[in-house]
């Protein structure tokens, strides 16, 4: 991580315990938390990624992660919905510092206070970034962008859509384009986010009818022959660091309830704290093991981005099995702790529930847990 660079500057605490006690709110009103992004915009949160003379705080990724793992600890929701902004601003960066100035219109939106969402999932494209079921017609020196997204966070307040589609006009050399959409009456957003966790996101469907972005907001078009590249690249890099980061988030706010559980719980047979219990003690440490391997796997990864280290095509597997890790991860450190802190954490006003709700969804960020084994299997098998 960069030295100019604290996340308990960039998140103070009052600001996160402000954001922690409007998280079970969101939750039960399954709202967007409007007031989490008001503080967190006018913190500069939204624009850390940007270099100074922007405007920003001239963040790493590095840094970044660790930002969004300290935000999560108050509100995992909140921090996934601020992800896919800070998604594009990573992307921004990581291009910008190779000499690729594609998305300078990120850096200059964001500046100007634009909110970018993420509109690149869809519904059966186990492809992803890579291919396309939206169609990107060229049209009027731009393109028009038809399709249905999911998962498009953010949703009730984005001023820029990110997306992706695939233009088949030339049947011979297909390409996938990638460019930005302002809200308009082309675009439909669905009221359909009623989930069993990650409620404060609202990460609803997005419905495409020849939505246009003209040419200046058009930032690649890529023929499927020369996949992947450079901006595919950066997205996912991007995209599965931070995601990771939010779930190990979670894995430390889970630890965290657990020992303050155990710790204010008296054994009815011995008068000692559970916290004294070796079963208890051997149980904590294990989640914390296992909770410090993704933390120094994720700072490993995110400094390597920075650093352009150069990966190959291990890349692709590294950073997929990254957020594989990390979201099995948390999901059993949240189980384990749910188990030690009690009955209590049963309730469905629990944080501790609350964190079980939202971790779950950690399967359904792609890259999917089976494309991500697919993937790392193809590493020693396809040689």
């Amino acid at each position: 991580m960069s030295a100019a660079f604290d996340p308990s500057l960039a998140l103070p605490s009052e600001l996160l315990e402000r954001i922690r006690d409007r998280a079970a709110q969101v939750d039960r009103d399954n709202s967007f938390p409007d007031d989490d992004l008001a503080d967190l915009t006018a913190a500069g949160y939204l624009r850390i990624l940007l270099p100074r003379d922007r405007g920003g705080s001239g963040a790493t990724l590095a840094d970044a992660s660790a930002a969004q793992q300290r935000l999560a600890t108050a509100a995992p929701p909140t921090a996934l919905a601020i992800n896919m902004h800070l998604v594009w601003t990573a992307v921004a960066r990581i291009l910008g510092e190779r000499g690729d100035d594609a998305l300078d219109l990120v850096v200059e939106g964001a500046a100007a206070g634009e909110v970018f969402a993420f509109g690149v999932s869809e519904a059966g494209n186990d492809a992803v970034l890579f291919d396309s079921r939206t169609s990107a017609e060229p049209v009027d020196g731009g393109y028009s962008f038809t399709g249905t997204k999911i998962f498009t966070s953010l949703a009730p307040v984005w001023t820029l859509l990110g997306v992706h589609g695939r233009d088949d006009s030339d049947p011979e050399h297909p390409r996938i384009v990638f460019g930005f959409l302002r809200r308009d009456e082309s675009i439909v957003t669905r009221d359909d986010w009623d989930t069993l966790g990650m409620r404060g996101s609202q990460s609803r469907t997005t419905e495409l009818h020849a939505a246009h972005a003209p040419a200046e907001r058009v930032v690649r078009v890529i023929d499927m022959a020369d996949i992947p590249d450079a901006l595919q690249f950066a997205i996912f890099a991007a995209f599965e660091l931070l995601v990771a980061s939010v779930y190990t988030g979670i894995a430390r706010r889970a630890i965290e309830l657990a020992a303050r559980a155990v710790s204010a719980r008296v054994s009815s047979a011995t008068g000692a704290p559970r916290s004294e219990d070796p079963v208890v003690r051997d149980r904590i440490g294990d989640m914390s093991i296992a909770y410090d391997g993704i933390v120094l796997e994720l700072r490993a990864l995110t400094r390597d981005v920075d650093e352009q280290v150069d990966h190959g095509p291990a890349w692709f597997p590294m950073l997929s099995g990254m957020k594989d890790r990390a979201t099995a991860t948390a999901q059993r450190i949240v189980d384990d702790a749910l188990a030690l802190a009690g009955g209590g954490s049963f309730r469905a006003s629990s944080e501790l529930a609350r964190l079980a709700r939202d971790v779950r969804a950690g399967v359904f960020h792609p890259t999917s847990p089976r494309a991500t084994r697919q993937q790392a299997a193809g590493a020693w098998l396809d040689v």
